[in-house]
């Protein structure tokens, strides 16, 4: 029997693969912006020039693209983490760099932010029915915990650590900065994400961690 598959031409798997892309990049900021609840698909569509019928082609459904909205999201900081060469970083090193890495990611995705917090207010429905979000964020686990072992080894870090709170400790600072800029700003009259206070912030969260697991 002869084959009966057809080749979709290069063109044609570009132009699709920036149509979803355009979506996924308005559906970001709908979703961050307005909530899962207030989003609207109709919108969604508006702004990327396409149709609601379209969107569903692509994605199934409004709860299908928001599943896709927090796997996109949450896969980029985990590729930023998996680019840092930690295997020949020394222990020190290797976590103050995956601080940082959080640290720069957070600043200049605050719709990430307000993603997770959509999502903490949705008690974490969509995350938990997102299996790929598990094996995405135990990586990063994985990666501390591969640098707090060589660093325990090396007798530099000390021995009753858990990966996972050093990863909610890097996450804490990280998020309270850009999440709570405009509160704490109101409260303190000091702006969290000032520029000229960058690297101070920068270098605060590398000594915080650096500091609790020395020995």
């Amino acid at each position: 029997m002869a084959d009966m598959t057809v080749e979709v031409p290069a063109e044609r798997r570009r132009d699709a693969a920036r149509t979803r892309a355009e979506i996924l990049d308005v559906a970001t900021d709908e979703f961050a912006n307005r909530g899962f609840s207030g989003a609207r698909v109709d919108e969604i569509a508006a702004r990327t020039r396409t149709t609601k019928r379209m969107i569903y082609y692509y994605f199934g459904g409004k709860e299908q693209l928001y599943r896709a909205v927090l796997e996109r999201a949450y896969s980029e900081i985990r590729a930023a983490e998996r680019a840092v060469d930690v295997e020949h970083l020394d222990p020190l090193t290797g976590v103050r760099r995956l601080a940082e890495v959080t640290f720069d990611h957070h600043e200049a995705h605050p719709a990430f932010i307000k993603l997770v917090g959509v999502e903490n207010a949705q008690h974490a429905r969509h995350v938990a029915q997102v299996a790929q979000l598990v094996d995405l964020n135990s990586s990063a686990v994985d990666l501390l915990h591969g640098v707090l072992r060589r660093g325990q080894e090396n007798g530099v870090f000390r021995t009753d650590v858990d990966a996972l709170d050093v990863h909610m400790m890097i996450s804490s600072f990280c998020f309270f900065r850009v999440a709570n800029r405009h509160t704490f700003g109101a409260l303190f009259d000091r702006d969290l994400v000032d520029p000229a206070r960058r690297e101070h912030y920068r270098t605060m969260l590398g000594d915080l961690i650096t500091g609790y697991l020395r020995i």
